[in-house]
């Protein structure tokens, strides 16, 4: 009994040192993918939401994004830009507060488009989808926090669309490093636990 018992455990400890190697391991992909420019020449400029603070104004995350966008707005990537979020804790809605951040730094009121209904990355791509077939777009540049950039890829992509990524390098979730950690290694698991986002290609699609 007390043979199986070792064995048992050896099994178990060698099963979740396995694990932890992979998580850690996909981490560092997850990081190192994020920090990455990778913008291309692109229809649409693609927002995703942050946290807005009780006074409406928007996080310094949400901030970080919006100054992202706009800089590659004005070097000419894309001529139009998409705000997605819903309202969260606080309205208006997390798009709202960007683009009016937008606006307030020199865009153009009518290069702002926004999708204020989702809650989570994948109603981001989702329903951002559908505003982007309406406006006939197919290539997109998805701006967001470094940890988030991959996941937030692979998502558009099973939406058809051909997908950059451009990293918002001043948000605080990357510039300190235990909430660096702690965000990649929650994208990392994320990512590993649903495989048919993880695995999707360029020429995926759900439709």
């Amino acid at each position: 009994m007390c043979l199986n018992r070792r064995r048992l455990l050896r099994i178990s400890m060698s099963a979740t040192a396995l694990i932890l190697c992979t998580v850690l391991g996909f981490a560092w992909r997850v990081d190192r993918f994020g920090v990455r420019e990778r913008a291309h020449p692109a229809d649409v400029l693609v927002v995703l939401g942050a946290r807005v603070r009780p006074s409406g104004e928007p996080s310094l995350a949400l901030r970080a994004r919006v100054e992202k966008a706009v800089a590659l707005y004005r070097a000419g990537v894309a001529p139009r830009l998409l705000f997605s979020g819903g309202v969260g804790s606080h309205p208006p809605s997390e798009a709202r507060a960007a683009a009016t951040l937008a606006v307030s730094l020199g865009v153009p009121p009518e290069a702002c488009v926004l999708e204020e209904d989702s809650h989570s990355t994948a109603e981001n791509a989702r329903l951002s989808a559908e505003v982007l077939r309406r406006l006939g777009a197919t290539r997109v540049v998805v701006v967001s926090d470094p940890y988030h950039l991959l996941r937030a890829r692979q998502l558009f992509r099973l939406h058809g669309f051909e997908v950059g990524t451009s990293p918002a390098l001043q948000c605080e979730r990357h510039t300190h490093l235990l909430s660096r950690l702690r965000w990649t290694l929650r994208e990392s698991a994320a990512l590993l636990l649903s495989p048919r986002v993880l695995l999707a290609s360029a020429s995926s699609k759900t439709e």
